[in-house]
């Protein structure tokens, strides 16, 4: 039986040279250090309707919320995990092989307990076990790179030690191979890796709208920036769906560019959000992205955690997005009231901690961890993975 990687050489043309197998995390490899925005963004102005000009203090208001059921329902993360499982030559250059598992999955509390989600008895939840080869191997000169690699995909598929343990290989993606002075190509692998947990992530959104989960009392946390959702959007028609699919969901970034963080006239506040009293949030920007078009965004700031106690200045601090929706939110911002609402009631989420178990502990949502951690505990070992190359 012929092995994985043999299969893939011997249907793209290539030579593979049987280099080291080995997992990106835990060695010096390219990271995505932020939650949020990697590219040009645009401040425009205030993003709500009765700003104040200092941060606000919702200590009375997150107290005021634990007597009513929790505004938040649901949690949402994904997560991926990659590896360099070749080189392979294609027109005398060699290439890495960058495989992935990808994890997308949703939880919810049930009589205070966190628990996956389910809807008729299946859990909302997927893992997906994926390939990124250069574009240079497809075999034929087919614009849509998922249906060129489809042949490939069936045929490692049909594998009998993958059939018997009933894993399956759900895409076989492809990276440009044009690099940038000082970047590493395996960047270009882990990227689109990276953009299709993404797409996963995004279709389950869809989905939990589909089954009637979003509602005006149940909103779904979204671990991580939402802006990165939108990109790829461009029709007018997808937006519009995506805008509604999103009119119940909060984005969540533990870790942000202090970069990004700029008032209204484009100066860097960085320093008022470090210094956020306990319980406090700042003003609401709004924002547009020049990937996206006509996409507007609310963003603020709120610290969940007592900075006596952490040892970074933007521990215990989260960047709060919320799409905005319609065209009055468009054109006045969110209702305050909506946004100290929003806020409370994640500021009642930042308990249990995770202390300890997590060292991005500060600014982890303890529902949020809970999914986290969930995700991963449904990946193949990494042993197990790598055996199948």
């Amino acid at each position: 039986m012929s092995k994985l990687l043999d299969i893939i050489a011997n249907e793209t043309d290539g030579k593979s040279f049987k280099t080291y197998k080995y997992g990106f995390e835990g060695i010096e490899v390219p990271r995505f250090d932020y939650d949020d925005h990697r590219h040009h963004i645009t401040w425009e102005k205030i993003g709500e309707t009765a700003p104040e000009n200092k941060p606000k203090n919702l200590t009375e208001q997150a107290k005021m919320a634990l007597q009513s059921p929790p505004l938040f329902a649901y949690f949402l993360d994904g997560s991926r995990k990659t590896y360099k499982v070749d080189d392979m030559a294609y027109r005398n250059q060699v290439y890495p092989i960058i495989a992935g598992q990808v994890g997308v999955g949703c939880c919810t509390r049930v009589n205070m307990d966190m628990q996956p989600l389910y809807y008729e008895n299946t859990p909302m939840f997927e893992r997906h076990l994926v390939v990124s080869l250069p574009k240079i191997a497809k075999a034929n000169d087919w614009d849509d790179d998922e249906l060129a690699f489809e042949h490939l995909r069936k045929k490692i598929n049909a594998r009998k030690d993958l059939t018997d343990k009933n894993i399956e290989f759900a895409k076989i993606l492809s990276y440009a191979t044009n690099v940038e002075i000082g970047d590493k190509i395996e960047n270009k692998g882990i990227a689109s890796i990276q953009d299709y947990m993404i797409e996963r992530e995004k279709y389950m959104v869809a989905e939990l709208v589909k089954k009637g989960f979003l509602l005006p009392d149940k909103y779904l946390i979204k671990d991580g920036s939402l802006e990165y959702q939108v990109h790829g959007i461009t029709n007018k028609n997808e937006l519009a769906r995506f805008r509604n699919n999103y009119q119940f969901v909060v984005g969540v970034s533990k870790s942000f560019n202090p970069e990004n963080c700029v008032d209204k006239n484009k100066r860097n506040n960085s320093n008022l959000i470090a210094q956020l009293p306990l319980y406090h949030r700042t003003p609401v920007n709004m924002y547009s992205s020049d990937r996206i078009g006509d996409m507007h965004f609310a963003v603020w700031f709120v610290r969940i955690r007592n900075s006596k106690y952490t040892l970074n200045a933007f521990d215990g601090i989260l960047k709060i997005e919320k799409i905005l929706v319609t065209d009055e939110q468009i054109q006045n911002g969110l209702e305050s009231e909506e946004v100290d609402m929003i806020t409370a009631n994640i500021i009642n989420e930042r308990a249990p901690v995770c202390y300890g178990a997590d060292r991005r502990w500060a600014n982890h949502l303890y529902p949020v961890y809970i999914t986290e951690s969930f995700i991963k505990s449904k990946y193949l070992g990494e042993n197990m993975f790598l055996n199948l190359f």
